[in-house]
């Protein structure tokens, strides 16, 4: 007999219900993240802390919180090449549902929850496109919710989506045809709205598979994953299921919810702002230090993974920030160029 649910309470049910995807696995199992392609993701972080940090003028405290932490890599390679005198004021925070990771440093805190009172960087990095969204069809009388099988992922129509989730529609993703699909995306915007009620000063990063308004796809994203494989996305627990974030919208909810700065660009053009080019380094070192030439090469092997326009470097990055003026005053500064340097690289949608 089927069960029908929304495809809203049946990822939420396959992803972080009891015994689900998210507190059973090891994501890094199933699927490659920047965080794993390289240890130079790490790095960047860190050049964008340090400026975050100088430009709110190096308080006692400086927090680096990591949603959607999962194993707790990124908090680690940040606090692994932090200098000195800034880990001495770092506050990392690691913030996942799933249990804390073994042999984590023990100088990263774990939670289920963002904290309060953040004052420096918040990184966000695939964390949005696993928070569960429902799914509408547009039908000859307008939208319909799509229901789901979560045992089979058979479908069937339900009923239209309620007025919040039709104003949704109407504003971020109309569809046009009989037959188009769509991924509200409210449930992510409350959520990216939450992170900037939660940052009293200083920066939160989003980064993930995204769309804008102008190109959003007609049938949707719903993927599963794993074992490094795309398979079909059944909300039975034995995947991951994600789809592709409305970061146009979630940077609206962020202003709503008090962000005084929006940065919308791509991984690419944000990690070059930040000094990773992939530039491989001259053919002549190989003959004066082959050892150096080897490593430098490999290091813009992994730099062009990361900033690679059909791969990770087209993800989206959105980035925003509280209260503008303290951070602006830091880049007027020079402080390592980096966030006037990431203020010119990022382009509207």
């Amino acid at each position: 007999m089927n069960v029908w649910l929304t495809w809203r309470a049946a990822i939420e049910q396959a992803l972080y219900g009891e015994n689900g995807f998210y507190l059973r696995e090891r994501p890094s199992g199933h699927f490659r993240t920047s965080v794993e392609a390289s240890p130079v993701f790490a790095e960047a972080v860190l050049r964008e802390l340090v400026a975050v940090d100088d430009a709110l003028g190096r308080p006692r405290t400086i927090h680096l919180v990591d949603i959607g932490a999962g194993e707790g890599r990124l908090a680690a390679g940040v606090l692994a090449v932090a200098p000195p005198e800034l880990r001495s004021r770092l506050r990392v925070i690691g913030v996942d549902l799933a249990p804390r990771p073994a042999r984590l440093p023990e100088e990263i805190e774990w939670a289920c929850a963002v904290p309060d009172g953040i004052h420096g960087l918040v990184i966000a990095n695939e964390w949005l496109d696993n928070i569960p969204v429902d799914i509408a069809e547009q039908t000859a009388d307008g939208p319909r919710l799509v229901l789901v099988d979560p045992a089979s992922g058979e479908e069937r129509l339900g009923d239209r989506p309620r007025g919040a989730d039709l104003a949704w529609l109407s504003r971020w993703w109309p569809m046009r045809a009989v037959g188009e699909r769509a991924e509200i995306g409210r449930p992510r915007d409350e959520a990216w709205a939450s992170v900037i009620v939660r940052l009293a000063r200083g920066r939160a990063i989003a980064i993930d598979y995204a769309h804008s308004v102008d190109d959003r796809p007609p049938y949707g994203t719903l993927a599963g994953y794993r074992d490094g494989a795309i398979v079909a996305p059944v909300p039975d627990g034995s995947c991951d299921i994600t789809a592709h974030v409305a970061l146009d919208a979630c940077a609206a909810a962020g202003e709503r919810a008090g962000a005084t700065t929006t940065a919308l660009t791509t991984q690419r053009q944000a990690l070059r702002a930040l000094g990773v080019t992939g530039a491989r380094p001259p053919a002549e070192r190989a003959h004066s230090d082959p050892r150096g030439y080897l490593q430098a090469l490999a290091r813009a092997s992994e730099e062009a993974e990361l900033i690679a326009s059909e791969g990770l470097g087209g993800f989206g990055w959105l980035a925003q920030e509280k209260p503008a003026r303290a951070l602006l005053l830091g880049a007027e500064q020079g402080v390592e160029g980096a966030v006037d340097a990431l203020g010119r690289g990022l382009r509207g949608r």
